[in-house]
């Protein structure tokens, strides 16, 4: 396995894993299936706002792409990392942690970032159980979402 900074010609293969995570945890990822856009528009914003000068789409492949996690700045000194996900059959190869490391790895190469912080369900426990392990800390809950962060 390895993971990589995703380009415009990733698009196809990360609507596809972003669509079925969607589909099978929309609400932990706080958005909608239907709202997802088409892949051309991935594609141009793997161009724009997706290209590493402020944000950026890493993948983790086997032979395919089976895990995604994107992060962009979020004001001063600030990043946010969003839409974890690792397809099912790849839970428990560490395939999430390391993910999250390489990510957590670039964003630190950024000047002058001071802080990454993400939400999620409260009740995601696997989920707030890796990011506890990597260094983030639970800062909030507001209802059913936790806020962590990372300096």
């Amino acid at each position: 396995m390895f993971t990589r900074v995703l380009t415009d010609t990733d698009a196809a293969a990360f609507y596809q894993i972003r669509r079925r995570a969607l589909d099978e945890e929309a609400e932990a990822l706080g958005t909608k299936p239907e709202w997802m856009v088409p892949a051309e528009v991935l594609a141009e914003w793997f161009k724009t706002k997706w290209s590493g000068q402020s944000g950026f789409v890493m993948g983790a492949f086997d032979s395919v792409l089976v895990g995604i996690v994107g992060l962009e700045e979020d004001g001063d000194s600030a990043a946010k990392l969003w839409g974890v996900y690792v397809v099912p059959e790849r839970w428990r190869h560490g395939v999430g942690r390391r993910l999250l490391l390489d990510a957590v790895a670039r964003a630190r190469e950024w000047r002058d970032l001071e802080r990454l912080w993400l939400d999620l369900a409260a009740t995601n426990r696997p989920a707030r159980t890796l990011y506890l392990s990597c260094g983030f800390r639970a800062i909030e809950t507001h209802g059913e979402i936790m806020t962590l962060d990372l300096r």
